[in-house]
């Protein structure tokens, strides 16, 4: 499984720029792209991404910046990703892996297509459950929580 450069990109950049919600400070491209070792380009197509998906605003003129649009616990993991890419499996995965056919040979009953579907509810629990606000608390902390999430969802 992989998660795109724009995903992990756009997570990075949405904490760095959380970092200073509390304080008020708006970050620039440039602050932000030295910080994370981005480009300005592709730090302002993402953060233009992030803009149009709602969770910034930018200001414009000598005081402007990127800031977040609503309080960092407000703020969905598992939206912020599907706005920077999408789900790992969706119901049109089929469709794009059909092979050399116009439909996949096992549309009937598909144990791979079972297994996509676990992880990628797996994955949507966790996700959905946390908020840019975890994401900006230390490693161990963040283990912890994840760690809890996962041994409710192995005891149901």
């Amino acid at each position: 499984m992989k998660f795109s450069a724009q995903e992990e990109y756009g997570l990075r950049c949405l904490i760095r720029i959380g970092k200073f919600y509390r304080v008020g400070k708006s970050l620039t491209i440039p602050e932000i792209s030295r910080a994370e070792g981005l480009t300005e380009h592709n730090t302002g197509k993402i953060l233009r991404v992030l803009r149009l998906g709602g969770f910034l605003t930018a200001g414009r003129g000598q005081l402007g910046g990127y800031t977040l649009s609503r309080p960092p616990e407000e703020i969905s993991i598992g939206d912020i990703l599907t706005v920077l890419g999408g789900k790992l499996y969706d119901d049109t995965f089929c469709q794009m892996h059909s092979g050399t056919t116009d439909f996949c040979t096992n549309t009937i009953d598909c144990s791979v297509r079972s297994l996509w579907r676990v992880i990628q509810e797996s994955v949507d629990s966790v996700i959905s459950s946390m908020t840019l606000n975890d994401l900006l608390g230390s490693e161990k902390y963040l283990f912890e929580i994840v760690s809890s999430h996962t041994s409710k969802i192995a005891s149901n």
